[in-house]
C-alpha cells in the first residue's frame, strides 16, 4: 500500500511539472449585432405601387405583404352578356387579342343593325338629310309585321347605320325607316338591310391578374371584367398583385414608395432572416494571434447595463483581410480584422445593438481542465487503499454477487494479482 502512495505520488508531481508556467490573459472586443444573411424580395411583375405594407424595422412572416402594386382595371362599356373569355391569369392581354381578337367580347342588348340609305327616302330635303344620335322608327317593307325602334350611329354620304333598340325581326329582311314614332310615308328617311350586330371586343394591355365575370355572366355599363399588370409573368404564372416577405424576419430596408413605378425583378425590400443575428467586431491586428475559430467568449449587449446578463458564443470565423487602418505616429499598427461570433440571441436583442466580446481566459479554462484530473486524483487515492491482491475465495470489491462476471470460479480475474498466504509461527508448528 506504501509502494502505491508512493507512485501516485509521484505521478502528480510529474503533472504539476508539465502545467503551463503562465495563463493566457483575457481579451475584450467591441462590436454589434447584425445579420449573418440577408434576403432579397424581388418584383414578380412590373406596375404601380398602391401600397407599401412593410417598413425598415418591422418583423414579418413569410406570408405578409410588403407591397401592393395597383392593378389596371377594365371595366364593361356597355351593356350586355359576356359571350366569350379567351384569356386566363397569366396570359398577356396583347398575345390574346392577336390570336382571338381580344380578351373577352360582350353581346350588347341590341344584336341587330341596318345598312340603310336615304335614296328610298321620302322626297324631301327634310327627309333626305339625317342626324346621328337620332332616334327613328323601324317597320318590316313586306307587310310591316315586325316594328320596332333605334337610333342612327353612323353616317357617311347617302349611307347610315341604325342600332335596333327594341323589336323582333329577321336576319336579311328589308326595313323601312321613319322619323318619328310612327311609319308615316312623309316620315321616312331611308331603308335598309337588317344584319347581326357584331359583338363587342375587349382587350387591354399587359399580363391579366383576374377575371371578375365568366362566360355567360350578364354586366352593365361600368361593371368590372378584368385586371392587369405591365409586363410579363415569369412563364405565364399568375402570381398576383402583391409581393410577400418570403421568409420570417425583419425588414432591413424597403425600395418603393406609394405611387412610384417598380420594374420586374427588382429588388423591393432587404429581409434579414429570423435566427441570423451574429455579433460583428473588429480584433486590433496585435491580438490576432491570441483568438482562434472555435474559441468560446461571453458576449454582453451595452444595452443592459442594469444587470450582468451574458451571453456564451463562439468565433465562428476571422477575416482573412483587413479592414481599412494604418500605422499611427507613434509606430503602432492601427490595422484592425473583422470577427464574427456566433450567439442565441433572446427576444430583447435588437439589430445594430453594442456588444462586448470578452474570451474566456487563461484561468477559467485552467479550473475546468483541472476539475476532471481532481476527480482522477481521488479516484486514484481511493484505489490505492484497496488491497492490493487477491485471496481466492473473495468477492472482489465492486463485484455484485447475483452478477458475477461470465466464468469467474472464485479465482483471481484478470487485472487481480493473487495475494500469497503469510507464512506464520503457527502454520509451520
Amino acid at each position: 500500500m506504501k509502494a502505491n502512495f508512493k507512485r501516485i505520488a509521484s505521478l502528480l508531481l510529474i503533472a504539476l511539472l508539465l502545467a503551463p508556467c503562465a495563463l493566457a490573459d483575457s481579451i475584450t472586443f467591441t462590436g454589434t449585432v447584425a445579420a449573418g444573411e440577408t434576403h432579397e424580395v424581388y418584383a414578380p411583375i412590373g406596375g404601380t405601387v398602391e401600397k407599401v405594407i412593410g417598413e425598415a424595422g418591422r418583423k414579418v412572416r413569410a406570408e405578409d405583404v410588403v407591397v401592393q402594386l395597383s392593378t389596371t382595371k377594365v371595366y364593361a362599356e356597355e351593356a350586355g352578356t359576356v359571350t366569350g373569355v379567351f384569356g386566363q391569369p397569366g396570359d398577356s392581354a396583347e398575345t390574346v387579342a392577336q390570336k382571338y381578337g381580344a380578351v373577352m367580347y360582350i353581346e350588347g342588348e341590341s344584336v341587330y343593325s341596318i345598312a340603310a340609305s336615304t335614296e328610298n327616302a321620302y322626297n324631301s330635303t327634310a327627309t333626305k338629310f339625317v342626324h346621328v344620335g337620332e332616334s327613328v322608327y323601324l317597320s318590316c317593307y313586306s307587310d310591316s309585321s315586325h316594328t320596332g325602334t333605334g337610333v342612327i350611329t353612323a353616317i357617311q354620304g347617302t349611307d347610315y347605320t341604325v342600332r335596333v333598340l327594341s323589336g323582333k325581326f329577321l336576319i336579311g329582311e328589308t326595313v323601312n325607316v321613319y322619323r318619328g314614332e310612327s311609319a308615316t310615308s312623309s316620315k321616312r328617311i331611308g331603308r335598309g338591310t337588317l344584319s347581326r350586330t357584331s359583338p363587342t371586343a375587349v382587350t387591354g394591355t399587359g399580363s391579366i391578374v383576374s377575371f371578375a365575370v365568366q362566360n355567360g355572366d350578364t354586366v352593365q355599363r361600368g361593371d368590372l371584367l378584368f385586371e392587369t399588370l405591365d409586363g410579363s409573368f415569369d412563364g405565364l404564372y399568375m402570381s398576383g398583385s402583391s409581393v410577400a416577405a418570403g421568409v420570417d424576419g425583419t425588414i432591413s430596408q424597403i425600395n418603393a414608395q406609394q405611387g412610384g413605378k417598380i420594374e420586374k425583378d427588382s429588388v423591393v425590400a432587404v429581409i434579414y432572416p429570423e435566427g441570423s443575428m451574429r455579433i460583428e467586431a473588429q480584433v486590433a491586428e496585435a491580438n490576432l494571434n491570441a483568438i482562434h475559430v472555435g474559441d468560446p467568449v461571453s458576449v454582453e449587449l451595452v444595452w443592459n447595463q442594469d444587470e450582468e446578463v451574458t451571453y456564451p458564443g463562439t468565433i465562428s470565423m476571422i477575416s482573412a483581410i483587413a479592414d481599412s487602418g494604418a500605422d499611427s505616429m507613434d509606430g503602432e499598427s492601427n490595422v484592425t480584422y473583422t470577427v464574427y461570433v456566433d450567439f442565441t440571441p433572446d427576444e430583447n436583442t435588437r439589430y445594430g445593438m453594442s456588444a462586448i466580446v470578452t474570451t474566456l481566459d487563461g484561468q477559467e479554462e485552467a479550473e475546468e481542465a483541472e476539475e476532471p484530473e481532481a476527480e482522477d486524483e481521488e479516484e486514484s487515492v481511493a484505489a490505492s487503499e484497496k488491497p492490493s491482491g487477491f485471496r481466492p475465495g473473495d468477492l472482489p470489491e465492486g463485484f455484485d454477487p447475483d452478477n458475477l462476471p461470465e466464468g469467474f470460479d472464485g479465482q483471481a480475474p484478470a487485472g487481480f494479482p493473487a495475494v500469497e498466504e503469510e507464512v506464520t509461527e503457527d502454520a509451520d508448528d
